[in-house]
């Protein structure tokens, strides 16, 4: 090959490397010393040989050392998908650091709103068929007569399995109210269960006996044939299904000043409260005027006193009412209550606070109720210690039937469902209302009556988190990979558009 040898120093200013092209035909060795031979062409034409050793090479040329041999790659080095760049070949942007930065703010927060949703406590209702046998239930009435005294209000309580508890008082209070235009204030507080014959005949003689009239002495009385009481004679007479009156020529009546009550207490009102505990089945408890008496299947009320016949129409007795409370087993506690809106039902029952007024003495109203079991598990609900609590349940305190003992235990409730119907006792129909069409039929008793149907199906309010810790993370995980992606993807997208402007301005 025709050419010149040249020495490196004397190529060094008049060639620049870039107007050169380089190939390599061989090498040779000289000595210790590495030659390599490259063939240099000088644009357009001209072709020099230039022999250079490798220290004047890349040394001085590229002021670089040679790259050390590589080590064999192992097979976890061919499995590594994360493959890395030299830092050389990075480059970094004010946008890139700018989105950096909003994307961590953007994970910090959605880690966050995950991490509340972990920790957040839902409550998924269940609805079961209910197998519970035996057991019984609680009901917390509170309700105002303002045109019905005290004396003359009686409470029952029936149910289809053929328990009757006529005459209810356990755990019921009656309040004394004054006439509503003296203001209906409150003028005395007795409890039923309180007032007993012992109380009437504390200070009789031991060998005294009173008369029964011509009836036989309830099977109750104090003593075994006898009538010592005024509350016995009445009772008596009701067994006989005969009228009683105010107990005129009553001796015991007189001795008790009966009849001087009922006429003081005329223009009073009375307020029922308390908590009656039932058979949890198909039953109804009413509340009617008069001394209440059954024979066989039939079920009655001595109504002497109640209707005034010769009294003005505003002095009357009327089953006016106002329902303050009604509700079937406990009240749920404040802290479930405000953790539980949606459970509204049990801050504001379907009767509470319902007004029914009528200025007839013979009326009725009807209440048919349909109730729902209801079970509220906390988070963490231990059912072995919550059945050993319901087994007890007969055995606690009047009105704390169905609650939970400690954190682990249910509250067992009732939800219900209510239509109300009313009547004149006289019959009739409802033109006054505008409904010509509808018929009532004559007779019955006035009163306030409340049938309750027992439903075959149950609630169960459970708590519980709707995620797991395995699902916690899973999100995390995503939110992390998902926000670098699109942060990724919007940064590329930023630096080509940004090269692409400034190539657009440079041309």
């Amino acid at each position: 090959m025709s050419g010149c040898l040249l020495s490196f120093q004397s190529l060094w200013l008049p060639l620049r490397i870039r107007q050169l092209a380089v190939s390599q035909t061989g090498s040779r060795t000289n000595g210790d010393t590495e030659a390599i031979e490259l063939t240099l062409a000088r644009k357009p034409t001209r072709r020099c040989k230039l022999v250079l050793h490798s220290s004047q090479v890349f040394g001085p040329l590229y002021d670089r050392q040679l790259p050390r041999k590589m080590p064999a790659k192992s097979r976890f080095t061919r499995l590594d998908a994360f493959a890395k760049t030299v830092e050389d070949a990075r480059i970094r942007t004010n946008s890139g650091g700018v989105i950096t930065i909003a994307s961590l703010l953007v994970v910090l927060w959605l880690v966050w709103g995950e991490w509340v949703d972990y920790r957040r406590v839902v409550v998924q209702p269940e609805l079961i068929v209910d197998k519970s046998r035996g057991e019984r239930m609680e009901i917390h009435l509170n309700m105002t007569f303002p045109r019905l005294p005290c004396e003359l209000l009686t409470l029952d309580v029936m149910d289809v399995s053929g328990e009757m508890q006529v005459g209810v008082a356990h755990g019921v209070n009656k309040v004394r109210l004054a006439p509503a235009a003296e203001g209906g204030r409150v003028i005395d507080v007795q409890a039923l269960d309180l007032h007993s014959p012992a109380d009437a005949a504390a200070h009789l003689a031991a060998d005294y006996c009173g008369e029964c009239y011509g009836a036989d002495a309830p099977p109750n009385a104090i003593k075994a044939g006898c009538c010592s009481t005024c509350d016995e004679v009445r009772e008596a007479y009701a067994n006989k299904q005969w009228a009683f009156g105010i107990g005129e020529n009553v001796e015991q009546c007189t001795r008790e000043g009966y009849g001087e009550k009922l006429l003081a207490q005329r223009r009073e009102g009375c307020r029922i409260e308390g908590v009656l505990r039932v058979n949890k089945v198909v039953g109804n408890f009413h509340i009617a005027p008069g001394r209440s008496y059954t024979s066989g299947n039939m079920h009655a009320h001595d109504m002497d006193n109640y209707f005034m016949r010769d009294a003005p129409s505003p002095e009357q007795h009327t089953m006016t009412h106002e329902i303050h409370e009604l509700r079937f087993g406990p009240q749920l506690p404040a802290e479930l209550a405000d953790r539980w809106q949606w459970t509204d039902h049990h801050h504001t029952n379907p009767l509470d606070d319902t007004k029914q007024s009528t200025e007839e003495p013979a009326f009725n109203f009807m209440y048919f109720i349909k109730v729902v079991s209801t079970s509220y598990l906390p988070l963490g609900w231990d059912p072995t210690f919550s059945s050993a609590v319901h087994t007890a349940y007969d055995k606690a305190p009047l009105g704390s039937h169905g609650l939970a003992y400690g954190s682990q235990g249910s509250i067992e409730a009732h939800q219900y469902s209510v239509t109300s119907h009313k009547r004149p006792l006289v019959g009739g129909d409802d033109a006054a209302e505008g409904h010509k069409e509808r018929m009532h039929a004559a007779g019955g008793i006035p009163g306030v009556f409340f049938n309750y149907d027992i439903s075959p199906m149950k609630v169960i309010n459970r708590e519980t988190r709707p995620k797991t810790f395995t699902g916690f993370l899973t999100g995390v995980c995503a939110i992390i990979g998902g926000t670098l992606t699109v942060a990724a993807a919007l940064d590329r997208g930023l630096y080509e558009g940004g090269m692409r402007i400034k190539k657009l301005h440079s041309n």
